[in-house]
């Protein structure tokens, strides 16, 4: 048994897939691309910008033909999937704005972490940008781009038996302690040598505190946002079943003929416009 910090923190996520080996082989094993870097940055955005929106990636790295962008994210958010689209395009848009034409020199590679789950209970999802023949249901091998989503937390035994592992592992390292005996893949094994508790810095534990402050902080707003929501619901339920009452008795008041429109309107509390339009 080894007691390691969870990689829902994105500074142990970092702290472990920044690793060059690391890195390279947790890429190799969900797309097959093997990569050639000698550093995965961090935090990594584009200056000018791209777009109206800032996009920052948590894990960056480019050789000769590839671009690959990691992404760690434990709230599900419900843009989630739109987000790192965007993040996605915008590596793309990158290198168009310096070529002679639309064909980007570099393959785009986006793979999304997210720790907390997701509704749909996808382990691994992914978009192929390549175009399929409609008729033979055949990519054409045009455009190689991808992005792939993925959800520890829902991995199963019919997933490849190496995306097994690491999805597994990311997973268990979440209750702090995992078991090594269960791994074979020397990277995942590295991945628990890095983010053991005992050798986690003071740096390192000062921007988890900070992250889970902010975590804390969004869960409590979020909640917050929430009962506001359900209140003003509520509310508006109460105000629209008034109505109703009141442009029901108006309704039954005008069929009666007896009275003005006038007289009805200040009965109900309508307006004589709401009166007419019945």
């Amino acid at each position: 048994m080894k007691y390691v910090a969870s990689l829902c923190y994105g500074v142990i996520f970092k702290k472990a897939f920044g690793d060059v080996e690391i890195f390279t082989q947790f890429v190799k094993d969900f797309t097959g691309i093997q990569l050639d870097i000698d550093q995965v940055e961090t935090e990594k955005s584009f200056d000018p910008p791209i777009g109206n929106v800032n996009s920052r990636f948590d894990l960056y790295a480019e050789d000769k033909k590839n671009r690959v962008i990691v992404d760690i994210q434990h709230q599900n958010l419900a843009d989630h999937y739109h987000r790192f689209m965007h993040y996605h395009c915008a590596a793309i848009l990158e290198q168009v704005s310096s070529t002679k034409d639309y064909g980007p020199a570099l393959r785009v590679f986006t793979m999304v972490v997210l720790t907390s789950g997701n509704s749909h209970e996808s382990a691994v999802a992914t978009i192929n940008f390549d175009p399929i023949d409609l008729v033979t249901q055949k990519p054409l091998g045009e455009i190689e781009h991808r992005v792939l989503y993925l959800t520890p937390k829902h991995w199963s035994a019919d997933l490849p038996a190496a995306y097994q592992e690491w999805l597994r592992a990311i997973q268990d390292s979440l209750d702090e302690q995992v078991e090594e005996s269960e791994y074979h893949q020397p990277q995942v094994l590295k991945v628990f040598d890095l983010i053991q508790r005992d050798g986690l810095t003071p740096t390192d534990r000062a921007r988890m505190k900070d992250e889970y402050a902010l975590e804390e902080l969004t869960r409590k707003e979020y909640k917050e946002a929430l009962a506001l929501g359900e209140a003003q619901g509520i509310v508006k339920g109460i105000a629209q079943g008034e109505r109703n009452m009141q442009l029901s008795l108006a309704k039954n008041l005008l069929q009666l003929g007896q009275l003005e429109i006038a007289t009805i309107a200040q009965l109900t509390g309508l307006t004589v416009a709401d009166i007419q339009s019945l």
